[in-house]
């Protein structure tokens, strides 16, 4: 729980009540959940317009956890897509409350059952990076045959934007530190480049699409590599909030363009991402996995930013 917002430290374990499901949600027994990007975000509203979202002055949800999957305990009397000893996961964005061993959801939110002979600590971190990736891809409209660079492809979204941009068929030039190079191509990368060998922005190459899963990079920087009709996304609001600014008035210039799409997350997307993962064409990294009573450590590494993939905390042992 956290009922302020601050660093890792402001989150503490306490008991609470079970929570009760309402007539169309579900009881979920969370055995396992992750610690990522967006659930510190929200914890230290560091871009104070998450506060319009969360609380202005102190959060309204206090238990965090957006990625989930454990067993439904019960069900409300109108549920109809649910049993109770269904095996789930999913996401929930809204309000939260994976990092607890009981969570409820509606039952058309995002959920699905666990795909065929995945453990619990393997389906949690399914959904956070992907469908940040997701809706970054569908809103550049890539496709097969395409130019696409991912800045940042060992994150949990830059290793999903990898592996959804390959499903797509088009062609993905892929950075990241040198110890990761073979694990990057694993992926399906079909070029690897090392950024403490090489200035990725320098490369004499042009791509339909540059995507900073790290938002480390401007698109100042990266016009050049743009494609006269190329687009620039990020995971960051950029220096100065710039991106989404951007993201308002390139479209009207006629040339290289930002976009900023806002991460939504639908059943659709979640059966989607089900059935890739079931197809052995998208698999979750997972970096490091914590106890619940740890936490916070999970929370501080999180924020170290060198975390591979995913960070997983087993709620249920």
């Amino acid at each position: 729980m956290h009922t302020r917002y601050g660093p890792p430290e402001v989150v503490q374990v306490q008991e609470v009540e079970k929570p009760v499901p309402s007539a169309r949600e579900v009881l979920i027994q969370v055995y396992a959940t992750t610690v990522n990007r967006t659930d510190c975000g929200f914890r230290s509203a560091e871009y104070f317009i998450s506060r319009f979202f969360s609380g202005l002055f102190k959060p309204k949800f206090h238990i965090l956890g957006n990625e989930f999957a454990g067993v439904i305990e019960s069900v409300g009397k109108e549920v109809t897509l649910f049993k109770p000893g269904y095996k789930v996961f999913g996401y929930n964005d809204t309000t939260f409350g994976a990092h607890a061993q009981y969570m409820v959801i509606p039952e058309n939110g995002a959920i699905a059952t666990i795909p065929e002979g995945l453990a619990y600590q393997q389906a949690a971190p399914i959904l956070e990076g992907a469908h940040y990736a997701l809706r970054d891809i569908q809103a550049a409209h890539i496709q097969a045959g395409q130019q696409v660079l991912v800045n940042g492809a060992t994150g949990a979204i830059g290793s999903a934007a990898v592996q959804l941009i390959k499903h797509i068929d088009a062609e993905v030039t892929a950075v990241c530190a040198t110890p990761h190079l073979a694990l990057v191509e694993s992926l399906g990368a079909d070029q690897v480049m090392d950024y403490t060998r090489e200035d990725f922005t320098r490369l004499n190459k042009k791509f339909d699409v540059v995507f900073d899963a790290v938002g480390k990079s401007t698109f100042g920087k990266c016009k050049p590599l743009l494609k006269e009709k190329g687009i620039y996304m990020s995971t960051e609001l950029g220096p100065g909030s710039q991106n989404p600014f951007l993201a308002l008035i390139t479209p009207f210039t006629g040339g290289k363009k930002v976009l900023f799409p806002l991460p939504t997350i639908h059943k659709e997307d979640v059966l989607f991402l089900k059935k890739l993962v079931e197809t052995k064409q998208y698999t979750p990294l997972i970096d490091r996995t914590y106890s619940l009573d740890q936490i916070v450590e999970a929370y501080q590494y999180v924020e170290t930013r060198q975390k591979i993939g995913n960070v997983v905390i087993n709620v249920n042992h």
